[in-house]
């Protein structure tokens, strides 16, 4: 079985160069699983962060489930990742050293799970996005070209 993506970190890929990626679960409660099989999910300003060996998500914003009268969960809460201890300590490292950022940048079912691919980036400086919007217009301008 693939994947049915739910929402893609469009504005992550702008503002950070990604170098690696990596596939998390998780930990929703009942109505928030039921939120996101209605894709009501943004990504737009969340990030992860390492505390205690474990991963947590913030800025993610699930909307409230509409028939979740009393029993509905507050849509930015913290919400815990799910990563092999490995994956964690490797995460750690690049974090400390190197200056990376765990930025999430795709929601996905995968086996009728929920899963969160997230990746390393580095932010990028205001010349590297005019940069990169210049090569996605030369680009664009070229498959225009061939069309014809």
């Amino acid at each position: 079985m693939g994947r049915k993506i739910i929402h893609t970190n469009r504005k992550a890929f702008h503002d950070y160069t990604i170098y690696e990626k990596y596939i998390a679960g998780i930990v929703l409660t009942g109505t928030e699983i039921k939120s996101v099989r209605k894709n009501a999910v943004n990504l737009k300003d969340s990030f992860a962060r390492i505390e205690k060996g474990e991963v947590f998500l913030y800025g993610c914003h699930i909307s409230p489930y509409e028939q979740g009268n009393r029993y509905n969960h507050k849509p930015d809460r913290v919400r815990k990742l799910l990563l092999n201890r490995k994956e964690i300590l490797k995460l750690e490292i690049k974090i400390k050293k190197e200056g990376y950022t765990i930025v999430p940048t795709e929601m996905f079912f995968q086996n009728g799970l929920a899963k969160l691919e997230i990746a390393l980036g580095k932010g990028k400086k205001l010349y590297d996005k005019r940069d990169s919007i210049a090569k996605k217009d030369q680009n664009r301008d070229i498959q225009r070209q061939l069309k014809r």
